[in-house]
């Protein structure tokens, strides 16, 4: 009998590749949706001297309830709903694919969004099917509800704001999908601190099948990797399950609930990056060739004559940004540019004409 990993390893397992994150040293790098801005100086030392006293012997709190606390108040998470975290929002997506994989179900997402919503479905063995946005990034909601009601998913994905494409769906139409659905509905808020406001948070708890996913990655906290699921308590004691323990690390809780305490620096960091935001939008408009989508989380889509000589021409230029073409077809010859600080927007501006040229 082989024991070579092939005849053991799930069909769908092997038909997989794995998520790939380019080497990006010596580049400017705007290709992850990251915060460019480090803590303030005296800031970074005070939390190093506190992350000293962290005591790395021991299992972190099970319940990581000085976290909890730090991120219920920073959210503003209402008292009666409950939370559950994450090694990062992934895992939380990881979670819920594993709780609700029943012989049969299926996970429903829209498409072109987050690429791992499919693939946390694969890994735990439960069917995928995906509905296409329209031609500009658009909801279709007739098609959306049409799946709903020919699919009946244990669990629907939907990204607010959207990922790649940057842009909000009505909300109206999200609770319109929320009400149609026999099973949860995920709303994954990764970027709602850029969107202006645009939040359904409110709207957990007046829904039984509704719960949000949210992350401090994109606060400024990648390197923490802590996200979390706010729900009503059956959903999230039921996920709790299947969590790991000790997911969440004593290092990442005690960074994560030190800095949440100096939530003013995230936020004065959040207001930069968003009139950077404006500013690269109004700087890709100039660019000949460029049409860039609208915008309303940390990055900025665009469509260029030619995506994959455009990314090694900036590539050349010592900038890395996401290179979408080939991943959907609503995405041909589409870049992804993550904001960075004013002088790395200038940066990609000034190279973008000749690499596209």
């Amino acid at each position: 009998m082989s024991k070579s990993a092939p005849d053991w390893v799930r069909e769908e397992i092997r038909a997989l590749r794995a998520y790939h994150v380019p080497p990006a040293e010596g580049l400017v790098k705007l290709d992850a949706m990251e915060n460019p801005y480090r803590l303030p100086p005296a800031l970074a030392k005070e939390l190093g001297e506190h992350l000293a006293g962290v005591a790395i012997n021991r299992y972190p709190d099970p319940a990581a309830a000085g976290l909890h606390g730090a991120l219920r108040r920073s959210m503003g998470v209402p008292e009666g709903l409950e939370m559950i975290l994450g090694n990062g929002s992934d895992e939380i997506l990881q979670m819920m694919a594993v709780a609700l994989a029943k012989p049969g179900a299926t996970m429903l997402a829209l498409e072109p969004s987050f690429v791992m919503y499919r693939m946390s479905a694969i890994a735990a063995g439960m069917g995928y099917a995906g509905v296409s946005l329209g031609a500009d990034f658009s909801l279709d909601l007739p098609a959306t509800l049409a799946a709903v009601e020919r699919i009946r998913p244990a669990l629907t994905w939907i990204a607010y704001p959207n990922n790649p494409t940057g842009n909000l769906f009505p909300r109206l139409a999200i609770l319109e999908i929320v009400k149609a659905s026999p099973g949860l509905v995920a709303v994954d808020e990764a970027y709602y601190a850029f969107s202006g406001g645009a939040t359904l948070l409110d709207e957990v708890g007046a829904h039984p099948n509704l719960v949000l996913v949210r992350t401090v990655s994109k606060l400024g906290l990648a390197g923490l990797r802590v996200g979390m699921a706010i729900g009503p308590r059956d959903w999230m004691g039921e996920f709790d399950k299947v969590r790991l323990p000790y997911n969440v690390n004593v290092l990442s809780a005690a960074a994560a609930q030190f800095v949440l305490a100096h939530r003013d620096v995230l936020e004065e960091q959040t207001h930069a990056i968003v009139r950077d935001r404006a500013r690269l939008e109004a700087g890709l408009d100039r660019v000949a060739g460029v049409r860039r989508f609208p915008s309303a989380a940390n990055f900025v889509l665009a469509r260029v004559p030619d995506a994959p000589r455009a990314f090694e021409g900036l590539r050349s230029r010592g900038i890395l940004v996401k290179n979408l073409h080939g991943a959907h077809p609503l995405l041909e010859h589409c870049l992804r540019f993550t904001v960075g600080t004013p002088d790395e927007n200038q940066r990609l501006l000034e190279a973008l004409p000749p690499a596209i040229g």
